[in-house]
This record gives C-alpha cells, structure tokens and sequence, in this order.
C-alpha cells in the first residue's frame, strides 16, 4: 500500500492474510492483522512494524528480522525454526506453543513478552532487554543466554541444564525453583545465587 504524499506506507488494519504471496514487510505498518498459515519462510523484514496482530500457524523459517517491532502481538503454534531478530522489539508480545529450535535473537527489547513453557533448546538470546517476562517452565537446555536484562522477569521451573548464562541478570532467579545442572555462570553471578540460597558469601 503505497502513501502518496511519499512518507511510510499506509497501514494495513483489521483484515486476514492466508497467502503471503512475497509480499516484502520491510518498511510496512500491519495493525490488528489476522496472519493464518502464513508461509514467511526466508522472508527479510526490515523494519517491519507489527502491532496487536495474531499470528496462527505461521511458518517464519529461516527469515530474518532487523530493527523490525511485533508489539502485544501473540503467535500461536509458529515455527521460527532458524528465525534470526536482530535489534527487535517485541514488547507485550505472547508465544504459545511455539518451535523455536536455532532461533537466534541478538539485542532488541523483549520485555513483558510471554514465553511460558516455551522450547528454546538451543536457542541463542544475546544482549536482550526481557525485564518482567513471564519464563515460567521455560525449557532452555544448552540455550544461550548471555548478557540478558533479566529483570522482574519470571523464571519458575525453569529447566536451564547446560545453559550459558554468563553475564545475565539473575538477581530474580529462586535457584530452589529452577533446574541449573551444568549451567554456565561467572563469579558475579555465583555470588548473586548462593546469596539467593542463604550463603553467608565473604571474600
């Protein structure tokens, strides 16, 4: 939808897209759209805006996502296999019975989104902001996990055998409540949990 006084693009809102027929999202504003079984496999989306849109049955393989924004969007049984976001925003955002296998997210604000229970084995998360996420019974066996604002974030029954967790804000984690066999942590964050198990740390 081209804007004819030459700013951004009119939004589309309100409508439902079966057949992504590749259309290119870089650049265009989406608000309230219905995407059902869309095949977004490989698709390069730059800056994309999405907003209150619903995503069913998606299939976002191997495409990329960079300075794009899915706000208080939900995506439910979406497969973001090999799905790379880079600098995204996805504030407010819910995945509900997800594949996120090699998913890999660098940077961006991830805050308030809903992962509970979700699969990242595997995945990578770099350098993002995910204050207040609800993590609960995340499944992060061997994910990496670095350099994460965790902040407020939700992190009961987590499974984070093997996990890189270096550099993360672990400040809201109940060692208690969450699997941390072999877990990667540096000596910061010992500290911060054997502080959280009652130690009495000294140097």
């Amino acid at each position: 939808m081209a804007d004819r006084s030459g700013g951004r693009p009119a939004a589309q809102t309100e409508s439902t897209i079966r057949d992504w027929d590749d259309e290119d999202p870089s650049g265009q504003t989406y608000r309230r759209v219905l995407f059902i079984d869309s095949d977004l496999t490989e698709v390069e989306n730059r800056a994309g805006v999405f907003e209150e849109c619903t995503f069913r049955g998606v299939r976002f393989n191997a495409s990329t996502h960079a300075d794009a924004a899915f706000v208080n969007c939900t995506f439910v049984r979406c497969s973001l296999f090999d799905t790379t976001f880079t600098r995204c925003k996805m504030v407010g955002s819910l995945f509900d019975d997800c594949a996120h296998s090699l998913m890999k997210v660098v940077g961006g604000d991830w805050s308030f989104t809903g992962l509970p229970g979700a699969d990242l084995k595997g995945a990578e998360f770099t350098g993002v902001k995910m204050r207040e996420a609800d993590l609960t019974g995340l499944r992060a066996q061997k994910a990496v996990l670095r350099d994460l604002d965790l902040s407020g974030a939700s992190l009961q029954k987590a499974d984070l055998t093997g996990a890189d967790l270096r550099g993360s804000d672990l400040s809201t984690l109940d060692p208690l409540t969450v699997t941390l066999k072999d877990a990667r942590i540096d000596v910061t964050q010992a500290m911060v949990v054997a502080a959280a198990l009652g130690l009495d740390v000294r140097p």
